[in-house]
């Protein structure tokens, strides 16, 4: 998988991944400087001083309601800049498919390619000539379409106008589909050379069998030339209906204003209920498979089914995995795999939480002569974690590098809608964020070794490799400087 979810990451953006592809998938107040005196002479604090100083989190006031649609409403009035965000989130994404795989990739992408009056063309100069930002993509788990305006009214209400029918009326050009369907299948071509896509398809068709998890977004080119526009019509009409739409405002906004602009956002869509969630996916075999592929290293995908969103133990395993694999030096994985071996150029664990079980993985691309030995190291590695858990040191680095990164994830409007998007659409409590973060500054190492070895078994491990079959090679031994360096970016 191409996603790769540390604390920070977790934190900076509940969603996705990608969204992984979905996901996705995948944070407070900041820290307050010390008060200066006026003449700017003030003492600075020492390390010892930070360490035992808490971290502060900024304490969003998030105002939530129903409109008359049936959409549900975050928001946080922040006068700073005079802006807005607005982020609609549906549970729209290729979960949603069914029997034809795309097609909300393809429903999503044509949003903006045409309404009534207006072609792909004018609805963009609309948009850059209101000084308002549009932007839409769509993932496993959801749909999203967003909008960053001026908050004056000159402004707003054009742009808000706009956005309505882009979002809930599109005309969904023929022309438009046929280029963005040539884009895709295009893709498809490109994809069969790409080693990391073929080993993240493999793996999702070994952990999720017949479950709707299993396909890509993008769908297959057999899928997708085979998407009427009338089909698409019919997703519109029952995903992006204002009963499944959260809605998520941010900016210089009174509560009276975000109130007329959801209602204005929400009564613009197609009328209908939510959609039911997709049920948990079956737990996998577990086992290995190989792709052959003529490459001078081979990519390794170690992975289980995860947790979802809503699982308690989630600020624990966030940190657990931080600590093994999280993508920064220092952690478990990086340190023996790529410091002392010098095997890899990375390697990275990570939970993507997602409406249902999402995946935990573990990835990395290694020279193809060493990876039986590196694929070994990495399982034993894994055990070993899961047997003795963290380090106290370990777990008190990686308190100290969430309570740094935390304030990143509500810095911004932007950052903030995005939060608020995924607390709404997963159904998070509104103290999520504030809950987080207090949860994993109180974890103890017994904690975070009892939540990892409830959801992980290095003996159920779901791996696929990519990579030509060669001689191998044993590995080289530990030491603090290795003897060969890791071998060039890794090819994806």
């Amino acid at each position: 998988m191409s996603e790769h979810y540390t604390l920070r990451a977790t934190c900076i953006g509940l969603l996705m991944a990608a969204l992984v592809s979905g996901c996705v998938g995948t944070a407070e107040k900041p820290k307050q400087a010390p008060e200066q005196p006026e003449n700017g002479q003030g003492s600075l604090l020492s390390l010892a001083e930070l360490d035992r100083t808490p971290p502060s989190v900024r304490q969003l006031q998030v105002q939530t309601w129903t409109t008359r649609s049936g959409s549900r409403v975050l928001f946080v009035e922040a006068r700073q800049l005079p802006m807005f965000d607005l982020r609609l989130t549906f549970a729209a994404g290729s979960s949603q498919d069914q029997a034809r795989p795309g097609i909300a990739l393809l429903t999503n992408a044509m949003l903006n390619e045409g309404v009534a009056g207006k072609d792909v063309g004018a609805i963009a100069a609309g948009f850059e000539g209101l000084g308002a930002e549009f932007s839409n993509g769509a993932y496993r788990d959801m749909a999203v379409a967003s909008l960053r305006s001026l908050s004056a009214v000159e402004k707003r209400q054009p742009a808000l106008r706009l956005f309505s029918q882009v979002v809930g009326q599109p005309t969904l050009p023929a022309d438009s589909l046929a280029r963005i369907k040539n884009q895709l299948l295009a893709g498809f071509d490109y994809q069969k050379q790409d080693p990391s896509h073929l080993a993240s398809q493999r793996l999702f068709e070994r952990l999720y069998g017949q479950h709707p998890y299993a396909h890509p977004s993008e769908g297959n080119p057999q899928s997708v030339t085979s998407i009427t526009r009338e089909q698409m019509r019919q997703f519109h009409q029952k995903a992006y209906a204002a009963g499944n739409a959260v809605i998520a405002l941010v900016g210089d906004l009174s509560r009276d204003e975000a109130q007329a602009i959801a209602e204005q956002v929400s009564s613009a869509l197609p009328k209908g209920p939510a959609l039911a969630e997709v049920a948990q996916p079956q737990r996998p075999s577990a086992g290995a498979s190989h792709i052959e592929f003529p490459s001078k290293q081979t990519q390794i995908l170690l992975a289980e089914l995860g947790i979802d969103r809503n699982d308690p133990d989630y600020p624990a395993l966030a940190m657990g995995s931080q600590i093994l694999g999280g993508g920064s030096f220092g952690t478990r994985l990086m340190t023996e795999v790529r410091e002392k071996r010098g095997l890899t150029y990375g390697i990275y664990s990570g939970f993507t939480p997602m409406q249902v079980r999402g995946p935990f993985t573990i990835s990395l691309q290694t020279r193809a002569e060493l990876s039986e030995g590196t694929l070994t190291l990495v399982k034993d590695l894994l055990r070993d974690y899961l047997k003795t858990g963290p380090t106290q040191q370990e777990l008190d680095e990686a308190k100290r590098e969430l309570a740094g990164s935390f304030p990143l994830s509500t810095a911004s409007n932007e950052s903030i809608v995005g939060q608020l998007g995924a607390i709404g659409f997963y159904g998070l409590p509104l103290s999520f964020l504030e809950d987080f973060m207090q949860q994993s500054q109180n974890l103890t190492v017994e904690q975070v070794r009892t939540a990892m070895n409830k959801h992980l078994d290095a003996d159920q491990l779901v791996i696929v490799t990519v990579g030509p079959t060669v001689a191998q090679q044993p590995l080289p031994p530990p030491t603090d400087k290795p003897v060969e360096a890791p071998t060039g970016v890794p090819e994806h």
